[in-house]
């Protein structure tokens, strides 16, 4: 064996030691799957790459999606050298470096520098603002990626500077297609003869992330047995993924997404989608007396006089969560959440309250009706404070038609049952009561 020939065997020796989700990574555009809203043929990357003028780019998407990849890939398809930083590792310094670097080659060869700067969003704002200058002066092409919103984790200078790409969690189809590409491709899978019967098993803690499955799927088969096939059945993948937990972040995207997906699933009356999204939160380690509280508001906002007792119960279970904590507190707030999205729906209390405080910044203190102030002095009473009063408790049915508004609003209508639940009785009380104010907004 020739010098030479022992190099190459020595690379590809190393090139098998990697771990699985980077012997797989895909080194064409092509190979990336999960992304055709951007990636596709006549979508906004692709178009860009056919040009041959990248624009500086933040990638935004949750983890194992590819950010790292595709920003390898346009460089490779864009012809640029590309410098790779991490955020967590780099600072002023070498970023300042770069562009120094960045600058003499855009002097002798008028071509920019592709600088990749993973989980950008760590970089504070003296670090970003070392940027601007050579990426607007096209110097360099940036391309940060991040997990993090852009909108609160990049000042806005750079931002204006750069397209932000979103990029969604992988879906199941895209998920499978990675492994099954991964069976036929990488050599230390080919040579296992490797079935997976477990697959389903794979996909769910895999949870939209190809890297996290690569792993499970190289950690089961690490743990399987040797022998002429090897199947990786449900049971084994649930043991290399033990420990795993689903992406959750109390403070950015997954906590708001996620709480907003719950919210939602109560409003919309489906107590299926509402505990699943529950039970997200409380595997993710969301406190269970934010949960709580926000149930507590949904009961007012969304439910209202259509089922009046939602607001008791679901104040009753932020005082049960509250003294019973964890895990136990799951079941209290599962019954709350099932009971509150079951329930008949009206918004007609919260809007009553909006429409009413509209009116007031518009109108202004308007006088109360003479008939309605308190007389509690001669002076007062002598000014007829009070004069005209009917008490509703001396007619019949304890009720008397009299205005209670001021003059200027005697008709308005602020609050507008829903002919939902217990609700569309009230509204047909309130109908007979006050047939004058009919359907009128003035």
């Amino acid at each position: 064996m020739t010098a030479r020939e022992d190099l190459f065997s020595q690379n590809a020796a190393r090139s098998l030691n990697r771990p699985l989700a980077e012997r797989c990574r895909p080194r064409q555009l092509d190979d990336v799957l999960g992304h055709d809203k951007v990636l596709g043929p006549g979508a906004f990357l692709r178009g860009q790459i056919e040009s041959g003028r990248l624009p500086s780019l933040i990638l935004w998407g949750p983890p194992g999606v590819g950010k790292t990849t595709i920003a390898r890939i346009l460089a490779d398809a864009t012809g640029m050298q590309m410098v790779e930083l991490s955020a967590t590792q780099s600072g002023v310094r070498e970023v300042k470096d770069v562009i120094e670097r960045a600058h003499q080659r855009f002097a002798f060869e008028q071509k920019p520098t592709l600088l990749f700067i993973d989980e950008i969003h760590r970089f504070n704002k003296t670090q970003q603002d070392a940027l601007l200058q050579a990426t607007e002066q096209g110097v360099i092409i940036l391309i940060g990626a991040t997990t993090e919103n852009p909108s609160f984790e990049v000042n806005a200078a750079l931002l204006s500077r750069c397209r932000v790409v979103p990029l969604e969690s992988l879906g199941r189809e895209a998920l499978e297609r990675i492994v099954r590409r991964a069976l036929e491709t990488d050599p230390l899978l080919r040579e296992r003869a490797l079935t997976i019967s477990g697959m389903e098993a794979l996909l769910y803690h895999g949870g939209g992330d190809a890297r996290k499955t690569l792993n499970i799927l190289e950690a089961a088969l690490n743990m399987a047995p040797v022998g002429e096939t090897t199947d990786l059945t449900t049971e084994l993948i649930e043991q290399a993924a033990e420990g795993i937990v689903l992406p959750y972040d109390k403070k950015n995207d997954y906590h708001y997404d996620t709480i907003s997906a719950f919210i939602k699933s109560v409003r919309g009356s489906d107590p299926d989608a509402a505990v699943y999204w529950l039970a997200r939160m409380l595997q993710g380690g969301e406190d269970p007396l934010f949960i709580a509280r926000r149930l507590i508001i949904l009961a007012s906002e969304d439910i209202g006089n259509a089922e009046p007792y939602a607001l008791s119960l679901a104040n009753a279970a932020f005082d049960a969560v509250k003294k019973i904590g964890m895990p136990e507190a799951r079941i209290i707030l599962a019954q709350a959440t099932t009971y509150l999205a079951s329930v008949p729906k009206s918004n007609a209390a919260y809007r009553a309250i909006d429409a009413a405080l509209d009116t007031v910044k518009k109108t202004g203190a308007l006088p109360v009706p003479l008939h309605l102030r308190n007389a509690p002095t001669r002076l007062m009473k002598e000014l007829k404070y009070g004069a005209g009063y009917k008490y509703p408790h001396n007619f019949d049915g304890h009720f008397v038609r009299q205005s209670y508004l001021p003059e200027d609003l005697k008709t308005r209508r602020f609050y507008r049952p829903s002919n939902s639940g217990r609700e569309a009785r009230l509204k047909e009380r309130l109908r007979q009561l006050w047939p004058s104010k009919g359907d009128s907004d003035d």
